[in-house]
């Protein structure tokens, strides 16, 4: 009977040493330019499943954790991003080649428009545009509202989302629930957190939360924060706004 009991327990802990050894393992690769075959440094790679982030140093080489299937999503700016699956081939063989193609940017004609400034700071001042954004707290949620000059009904929407939260926010949140939940994993990495500071294209917030660019500003406006912020936010702000959001959106589900 004890050698049953031993046999039994021996059965039941050998799975979960092998999947936590599966889960612990790491692959590594070196990235390269696709034109002239160059070492790429400064590339991230982010894991999509994970939510967890790497860098290549001056060789092109990286390492990041990862699980078989995992999403590997792989940018630079001027090249073109690329989304590579892991598979248990290269967590066997640990190493691997990524090419990365550089993008054919078109500069567009930039008009610079005067303020026709006149010397005098207290002339000047009175004609140069501001923007007047505010942010209105309500009791019981944290965060508060952003509003401003381009959206007068702000604070009409703020009260309309807490007196009716499914006609402001359901649409928005109430079928992301999962991958909005990726966003306490992103502040936990460093990694994550310093390429979402640097950035302001909002690819990586698409691709991290399954959905694409032109939601974001939707997501934002209908938490009601200004077109300024919107416009100017880097990426670790506009992530930090759609948590804040979504937080309060689950908040006010519950009451």
């Amino acid at each position: 009977m004890k050698y049953f009991v031993v046999f039994f327990f021996l059965v039941l802990i050998v799975p979960t040493f092998a999947q936590e050894k599966i889960a612990s393992q790491k692959v590594t690769g070196y990235v390269y330019n696709d034109n002239g075959k160059t070492p790429l440094s400064g590339v991230n790679i982010i894991n999509i499943n994970k939510v967890r982030g790497s860098k290549t140093d001056l060789n092109g080489y990286f390492e990041i954790d990862v699980h078989p299937t995992d999403t590997l999503h792989f940018s630079l700016l001027g090249f073109q991003s690329l989304r590579v699956k892991v598979t248990n081939d290269w967590i066997k063989n640990r190493v691997a080649k990524i090419f990365l193609t550089e993008k054919a940017i078109a500069l567009e004609e930039v008009v610079i428009r005067p303020f026709n400034l006149t010397g005098y700071l207290e002339v000047d001042s009175k004609t140069i545009p501001t923007n007047n954004n505010y942010r209105y707290n309500i009791s019981g949620l944290n965060n508060g509202y952003e509003a401003g000059e381009y959206s007068p009904g702000a604070f009409g929407k703020v009260l309309g989302s807490i007196f009716n939260p499914a006609d402001m926010l359901y649409n928005v949140f109430g079928k992301k629930g999962n991958e909005l939940k990726k966003m306490k994993d992103m502040k936990k990495d460093d990694t994550v957190r310093t390429l979402l500071e640097s950035k302001f294209d909002r690819e990586t917030i698409a691709v991290l939360l399954g959905i694409s660019k032109d939601e974001i500003p939707e997501i934002l406006q209908r938490c009601n924060y200004s077109e300024s912020f919107i416009q100017t936010a880097n990426d670790l702000q506009i992530m930090d706004a759609i948590s804040g959001c979504y937080e309060q959106y689950k908040v006010l589900k519950k009451k």
